[in-house]
């Protein structure tokens, strides 16, 4: 879709579709939104719709990133106390590390 194609209002709908579709544990959404609408938002001359627009592309990048937080903590700590978990820990595992019965 080429946005400069699209009136302001359209892009301010579309803004907020996919605003309130991360919403539904679609963080990249949200990444897709910001970085999508960063320019039309931020780099451009004023116009009815910005300020509102840019309040969605804010949210947008602070969701994500608590998500990208989020995560990482997962991550870390899952890849540290999965042994300590024993049968909880195998379970959550996609592939058995060998030498496991």
């Amino acid at each position: 879709m080429n946005l400069n194609k699209v009136n302001d209002k359209e892009k301010l709908e579309i803004c907020r579709k996919y605003y309130l579709a991360g919403f539904a544990f679609l963080p990249f959404l949200w990444l897709v939104n910001f970085f999508w609408f960063y320019k039309h938002a931020f780099k451009r001359n004023e116009f009815p719709e910005q300020t509102q627009m840019k309040t969605y592309i804010i949210r947008s990048g602070i969701g994500c990133l608590v998500w990208l937080i989020i995560l990482v903590i997962w991550n870390v700590l899952f890849q540290t106390f999965r042994v300590d978990w024993d049968s909880v820990g195998d379970h959550l595992t996609f592939i058995l590390p060998s030498g496991r019965p």
